[in-house]
């Protein structure tokens, strides 16, 4: 896991540039919550959207393909929730875990799918 974790670390920390948005940077957890907050009325909301969803679903699958089902920690519940859910309730988890925000931003999500997902047994 800390293969990943650090495998991930150095691809998040560049920035993504959006087409018409400047550069998003996942420095931390804030980082990945204010991308992820972009409001609908802001000029770069589809990009930001975008590029959360973006890193949500691409750590997931990455952690997914790496794990295997014995060391698995995180198991998706069947139906599989919208990346629109998951991400708010990302944000709505974050909200509530403030001391969390200075840690890496992979780190962090992976401490809220854990919570929200845990695998039974």
């Amino acid at each position: 896991m800390r293969s990943l974790m650090t495998l991930l670390a150095l691809v998040f920390t560049g920035s993504a540039m959006g087409a018409d948005s400047g550069s998003f940077q996942l420095r931390d957890a804030a980082d990945l919550v204010r991308v992820c907050s972009v409001g609908p009325d802001d000029p770069a909301h589809a990009n930001a959207v975008g590029f959360c969803h973006g890193i949500l679903v691409g750590a997931f699958r990455y952690y997914e393909s790496s794990v295997t089902g014995a060391n698995r920690f995180i198991c998706a519940p069947t139906p599989t929730p919208t990346r629109t859910k998951v991400m708010n309730d990302f944000l709505a988890w974050a909200g509530t875990h403030s001391g969390n925000m200075k840690d890496p931003a992979i780190d962090t999500l992976f401490r809220y799918l854990a919570e929200a997902y845990p695998c039974k047994g």
